[in-house]
C-alpha cells in the first residue's frame, strides 16, 4: 500500500470500543443484517459494516465479510470543517457574509463568501486545479493556491448548489489562520478531543482497512492508494469508526454547549441551497447533506475516497442514525444504506424504546398550570398541557410547544408558532378571558362572545324557504 506522507506521521492506537446493551426485537436485528447481506450480494465488496444509534448509545451492530475497525470516512471530514468554521463564528472571529480574502488574503476565488462556501453554492469549480488530488500526494496551501490563482466558476455564485471539494479546502485554511495552528489540530483541540472522539484520526491507526476496488473486467480485487490530502484534508482527509461515527451523529442534532449548541447545529442543518432538479430529494445546509423524509429530515454525509466508501445519516426528529462503513471504491450504496437503516431503527426505537406518551390529565406544577384544558381558535378545538417549562399545544396539525418568558408571556418553538409570542389577556378581574398568539385568538368556549374575535361571532345560517 502506498504510505501516507511522513511529513505529518504518527503512530494512532485505537481505544476501546464502549458497548451498550439496549433491548430490541430479534426481527429488527435480522431485517438490519438483511440489508447488510443483500448489499454484499449484489456486490462481494471485501466487507461492509454498520450501526445504527441513539443518543444512549449504540442499537445495533452488524458486519457481512472481513471488516476491521477504523476506515477512511471521505467528506464526511465536511462535517467537522462545517462545524470548525461555525465554532469561529459563535466566537465572533469571523461572520458567514466575510469574503475569503478578508481571512486567507492569498486566496484564489477571494470574493466568496464563507456562508456560500459552506453550503457549495459559490459556483466554484468542483474539484483543484491540478493532478487527482483524492490519488496523489497532497501538496502545500501555497502550490494550492497558485495552481488555482485563475478562478474559474463552474456556476453564477448562489444560482444552485454546486458541491466543490476545493470549497472545503479553502474553509479548512480558514480555519487554520483564524487558530493559528493547522486544520487538523483545530480539529482535534476543538471538536475531537472534547467530544471524546479519539478513534477519530488524520492518519490511520495500526490496524485500519486497506482500501480496495475491483477491476470492472477481471474482478480482481486491487489496492487503492492513500495520501496525505495536505492542502486538501479539510475536504476529506479523516479516518473513523463506528463508535466515533455514532456519538459524532447525534452531536449533528443535539449539539453541546461546550462544542456548538444545538440552536446552531440546527441552523447547519436548514436548507441553504439545492440543485433545482434534485430538490425533491434533498438539499445541503452548513456542511450537511439533508434528506427529505416523510415526517422527517435525516442529517449528515456520504464519503468517498480511493478504496472506501461510508455514510452517516442521524434523523433530526427521533434522533436515530446510522453509520455505514467499507473499503470499496464502488459497489455499494451507502446513503441508500443508511437511509434504509435508519428507517427501520426509528420505527423499532419508536415500538420498543419511545412510545407514545399520552399526557396526564393532571396539570404539573409550572407557569401555565392555570391554563390546562380545552381551548378554541374559532371551532377548532386544541388542548393545552402544562409542563415544567411552558406547555404543549395538541392542534389538529401536532403538538406544538411553547416556553415560558414571563407568567403571562410563552414563546412557541416548534411548528408554525416558532419565535412567536403567545400572550395570556385576562379580564378585570383577573380571570383569563384569552390567549393571543400572532392574531389567533383562542378562548374557552368556542367563538366566546365575551372575547374580541376577529370578524365577530359566526351566525347559525337560516334555511332559505323552498
Amino acid at each position: 500500500m502506498t504510505a501516507i506522507s511522513s511529513a505529518r506521521a504518527r503512530t494512532c492506537r485505537l481505544s476501546p470500543r464502549p458497548t451498550l446493551d439496549v433491548a430490541v426485537p430479534d426481527d429488527w436485528r435480522a431485517t438490519c443484517q438483511q440489508l447488510l447481506d443483500d448489499a454484499h450480494a449484489r456486490s462481494p465488496v471485501p466487507g461492509i459494516l454498520a450501526a445504527t444509534f441513539t443518543s444512549d448509545g449504540i442499537l445495533w451492530e452488524g458486519h457481512v465479510g472481513a471488516v476491521t475497525r477504523q476506515y477512511r470516512i471521505g467528506s464526511i471530514t465536511k462535517t467537522f470543517t462545517a462545524v470548525a468554521v461555525l465554532q469561529l463564528r459563535e466566537a465572533r472571529e469571523l461572520d458567514l457574509d466575510d469574503p475569503l480574502a478578508r481571512h486567507v488574503p492569498d486566496a484564489p476565488y477571494g470574493e466568496a463568501t464563507l456562508r456560500d462556501l459552506l453550503s457549495h453554492s459559490s459556483g466554484l469549480t468542483a474539484e483543484p486545479i491540478g493532478p487527482w488530488w483524492e490519488r496523489t500526494p497532497g501538496v502545500p496551501w501555497d502550490m494550492l493556491a497558485e495552481l488555482n490563482g485563475h478562478p474559474h466558476h463552474a456556476l453564477p455564485p448562489r444560482l444552485a448548489y454546486h458541491y466543490s471539494n476545493l470549497g472545503y479546502a479553502l474553509l479548512g485554511e480558514v480555519v487554520a489562520r483564524q487558530r493559528g495552528t493547522t486544520w487538523y489540530d483545530a480539529v482535534r483541540d476543538k471538536i475531537l478531543g472534547p467530544l471524546g472522539l479519539a478513534d477519530t484520526t488524520y492518519h490511520p491507526a495500526v490496524g485500519a482497512a486497506l482500501g480496495t476496488s475491483r477491476h470492472p473486467r477481471s474482478g480482481a480485487l486491487v489496492e487503492e492508494p492513500a495520501f496525505d490530502s495536505v492542502a486538501m484534508a479539510a475536504a476529506g482527509q479523516l479516518w473513523s469508526t463506528l463508535a466515533d461515527l455514532a456519538r459524532w451523529g447525534t452531536f449533528l442534532v443535539e449539539g453541546r454547549d461546550d462544542v456548538l449548541p444545538g440552536a446552531v447545529l440546527k441552523e447547519m442543518r436548514t436548507a441553504a441551497s439545492a440543485d433545482p432538479d434534485t430538490q425533491h430529494e434533498g438539499a445541503y445546509g452548513f456542511g450537511l447533506r439533508l434528506l427529505w423524509r416523510a415526517g422527517s429530515t435525516l442529517v449528515g454525509h456520504t464519503g468517498s475516497m480511493p478504496g472506501f466508501l461510508a455514510a452517516l445519516f442521524t434523523d433530526a426528529a427521533s434522533g436515530v442514525g446510522t453509520a455505514v462503513l467499507t473499503n470499496a471504491t464502488t459497489g455499494v450504496a451507502p446513503e441508500e444504506l443508511a437511509s434504509a437503516l435508519v428507517v427501520r431503527a426509528a420505527t423499532a426505537a419508536r415500538s420498543e424504546s419511545t412510545p407514545e406518551v399520552t399526557p396526564s390529565a393532571e396539570p404539573v406544577g409550572g407557569p401555565a398550570t392555570g391554563l390546562s384544558g380545552e381551548w378554541y381558535w374559532g371551532n377548532t378545538e386544541m388542548t393545552l398541557r402544562p409542563t415544567s417549562a411552558g406547555f404543549f399545544l395538541h392542534t389538529p396539525n401536532g403538538v406544538r410547544t411553547f416556553a415560558a418568558v414571563t407568567a403571562e408571556e410563552f414563546v412557541g418553538l416548534d411548528g408554525y408558532f416558532a419565535g412567536e409570542r403567545l400572550q395570556v389577556v385576562r379580564r378585570s378581574d383577573g380571570s383569563v378571558s384569552h390567549l393571543e398568539v400572532v392574531t389567533f385568538v383562542l378562548t374557552r368556549e368556542p367563538y366566546d362572545p365575551t372575547a374580541p374575535i376577529p370578524g365577530g361571532v359566526p351566525q347559525p345560517l337560516v334555511s332559505s324557504p323552498d
